[in-house]
């Protein structure tokens, strides 16, 4: 791997420039001037680079409504389709935030930097003010790689209700978050013998807690139904230990990959089976 790396001291300022195989050299500064942010920000927005900015910062908004975030310490991040982000040290979403597709502009006041966003239709701008920045980073990164987002523990009882043969040939499923005195029984149903079935699901490599959790269910369907109950966990995988333990408790298991719940779901569902990030938050 070629790595270049040029590094410029001044006092407390420290100013590199790296380049990792790429036609742009990387750019990360410490502790700049306003003026030496000016420029390199410039530089930045006219070559549609992503850039990251931690300093000390205040935020107007003018658009549908209006609003204005007091002084504090942040992180910026404006990236290279447009999109605006201001970040405070803690939580996951943005204070502000502004879409792809704006035009971006910097402005040098007295004594402050000022990062115009505007969006045109609406109309909408968000002007990002720092009379301090610690460091900025101006980055062309490459990202090809796609996005999966599989399903969670419902959308798995969904499939399994839409595709019941997921489970085992014959499988009917009668109600599912059935009530018994330990808890919810995900999938409540009937095997092609007649006999009652309880499917206990799990997302991720299922435990011994997940197989206890299925005994008490079985148990508790027995006593109230006076008869044979079968007890099925569904999971991607389940552990040597649990495995053990569920052969010993007489219950089965069966392998369910949330990759193919989601893939069912979508060709049930069409785009309405879809599932975006933020439906997991």
């Amino acid at each position: 791997m070629r790595l270049n790396l040029f590094i410029f001291l001044s006092g407390s300022k420290r100013f590199w420039r790296t380049t990792l195989h790429r036609k742009k050299p990387a750019i990360i500064s410490e502790n700049p001037s306003l003026d030496e942010a000016a420029s390199i920000l410039n530089e930045a927005f006219s070559e549609r680079r992503t850039v990251l900015i931690v300093g000390n910062c205040w935020v107007e908004y003018h658009g549908r409504a209006s609003s204005n975030l007091e002084p504090g310490e942040r992180i910026a991040i404006i990236k290279e389709d447009g999109s605006v982000l201001v970040h405070r040290s803690r939580g996951y979403e943005p204070v502000n935030w502004q879409p792809p597709g704006c035009i971006l502009q910097v402005y040098r006041g007295e004594g402050y930097l000022t990062i115009v966003s505007v969006k045109k239709s609406p109309r909408e701008t968000v002007k990002i003010f720092f009379d301090k920045i610690f460091f900025i980073s101006v980055l062309e990164l490459r990202d090809e790689g796609e996005f999966s987002l599989y399903a969670s523990e419902e959308d798995m009882r969904r499939a399994i209700l839409t595709e019941p043969s997921m489970i085992e040939e014959g499988f009917k499923p009668i109600e599912y978050e059935k009530k018994v005195e330990p808890g919810f029984i995900d999938v409540y149903g009937v095997d092609k013998d007649g006999r009652m079935v309880v499917v206990e699901i799990k997302r991720r490599t299922a435990g011994r807690e997940a197989v206890l959790q299925l005994s008490r269910y079985v148990e508790a369907l027995r006593a109230d139904l006076g008869r044979e109950v079968r007890g099925i966990l569904a999971a991607p995988d389940i552990s040597r230990e649990a495995g053990k333990l569920l052969v010993s408790l007489g219950l089965d298991f069966k392998r369910v990959d949330p990759k193919r719940c989601s893939q069912i779901l979508s060709r049930s569902c069409g785009k309405s089976g879809e599932r975006k990030i933020m439906d997991f938050l």
